[in-house]
């Protein structure tokens, strides 16, 4: 076999890597694994980094007491505090006990962190009735104050509101098995997100 020059092991080279390309692309395509998509897609350009969706990622928004507050793209059964890494931690204002970190993330969801208040309550939480109480971090007593609201309801309101890692509107809780429109109501006048 004759011996090959520098030049022709170069071209035959760049040939091999387009075909290697080209060969993951359309396994990409067509539905391949995710994982070594992703692999792939990761070690083709530095710094270049995509998931395949079709292994059921989450997108979800991360807000409130976190570094970098936005929306990320997760994997299927990520949880609440994988959310938080990726959002780069809790900052220090951050009341961490009053959400649920091991919740499972949903597709939609938006994760509020709530931040700790001067006086060591959540901020915006209510300190007497009068004001509205902040459903991320309302206690079992806090929402018993509210017209309608008994032990049993406001422990359904904390189990719902910790299986969903946090919600983003008063309206979620019309969801919760004994809350009727006329309780709907006095949750929407003494809650706030």
């Amino acid at each position: 076999m004759p011996e090959l020059s520098r030049s022709q092991v170069v071209v035959y080279g760049a040939i091999a890597v387009a075909l290697l390309l080209v060969g993951a692309r359309a396994i990409r395509s067509e539905g391949g694994d995710g994982a070594a998509a992703a692999a792939v897609s990761s070690s083709s350009e530095p710094g270049d980094f995509s998931v395949s969706t079709s292994g059921g990622d989450v997108i979800v928004d991360v807000t409130g007491a976190v570094r970098r507050p936005g929306v990320y793209r997760m994997p299927a059964g990520a949880r609440v505090v994988d959310a938080i890494r990726r959002a780069g931690g809790a900052a220090g204002e951050a009341m961490l006990e009053g959400i649920n970190r091991a919740a499972r993330l949903a597709d939609g969801q938006q994760v509020v962190v709530p931040e700790r208040g001067p006086t060591g309550m959540p901020a915006g939480a209510a300190a007497s009735e009068e004001g509205p109480v902040s459903l991320g971090s309302a206690s079992l007593e806090q929402l018993e104050t509210i017209d309608g609201i008994g032990p049993v309801t406001a422990a359904k309101i904390l189990e719902y509101r910790d299986q969903r890692g946090g919600l983003a509107s008063v309206d979620q809780l019309d969801q919760v098995s004994g809350i009727g429109p006329a309780t709907m109501e006095s949750l929407r006048a003494r809650l706030q997100p």
